[in-house]
């Protein structure tokens, strides 16, 4: 079952969130410095990532064009006002924003390597363990998370299982119309790219910055189509 890793994430991630909603008694000083904690900690994890990537070039390129888009669409809008949206169909509990949890707890999850290539390692070859391995990840996050913004983070669970589910289903066909090498580059350049989203998100919880990330996200559709640009340019020039 090709999205056996994808379902266990997006359980793991309610999971999370609901041991979260019953740890909330925690003191307000200890929440926050719990999130700075956390903030760090993501900003180091978007550091390594952003080091593995071969052309920092694409990176720049595709952060830049990915700005101009999402700014033009308002994607950060978009994804606030669909949390604004669940807060009033569900009620706010004075615990924090649902639309900020929403927000906050779906870029940490999605943005990042482990999403892309444990969803090509579940189509591909049927192997959830990198998919395992982010579920436990995203379920402790979700539960410190949980304590400190909401149970919006909940609602984080469905756009993991769906760009996860499409990505694993769109790699049970891949290698036939992809080839191997256009998607390693791929992925490095992502992975930086995204490092560097992930590190935004860091500096956002840590309260020093408000970064929209969100209108970030177009950068990961460039860099697809630079790295395919230049496969194919160094492949026939």
């Amino acid at each position: 079952m090709f999205l056996l890793g994808t379902v266990v994430n997006g359980l793991l991630i309610i999971v999370g969130t609901l041991l979260g909603k019953l740890l909330h008694r925690i003191p307000e000083n200890m929440k926050g410095t719990v999130m700075h904690a956390i903030g760090l900690a993501v900003m180091v994890l978007g550091l390594q990532m952003a080091f593995k990537g071969e052309n920092f070039l694409i990176v720049i390129i595709s952060l830049v064009f990915g700005a101009v888009l999402g700014e033009y669409f308002a994607l950060e809008n978009k994804l606030n006002a669909l949390g604004d949206w669940l807060e009033k169909k569900i009620g706010s509990n004075g615990q924090g924003s649902i639309s900020q949890g929403f927000v906050t707890a779906t870029l940490i999850f999605v943005i990042g390597a482990m999403a892309i290539i444990g969803a090509l390692d579940s189509g591909i070859r049927g192997d959830h363990d990198v998919l395992y391995t982010k579920s436990i990840i995203d379920g402790f996050t979700a539960l410190i998370l949980t304590t400190t913004l909401g149970i919006g983070v909940v609602f984080s669970a469905i756009p993991v299982v769906i760009y996860q589910g499409l990505i694993a289903l769109f790699a049970t066909q891949i290698d036939q119309f992809v080839p191997s090498i256009l998607m390693e580059n791929f992925i490095k350049e992502m992975t930086a790219t995204g490092g560097i989203m992930i590190f935004a998100i860091g500096l956002n919880l840590t309260g020093l910055i408000k970064i929209r990330v969100a209108n970030l996200l177009p950068g990961i559709a460039v860099v697809g189509v630079i790295v395919t640009i230049i496969y194919f340019y160094q492949l026939y020039f």
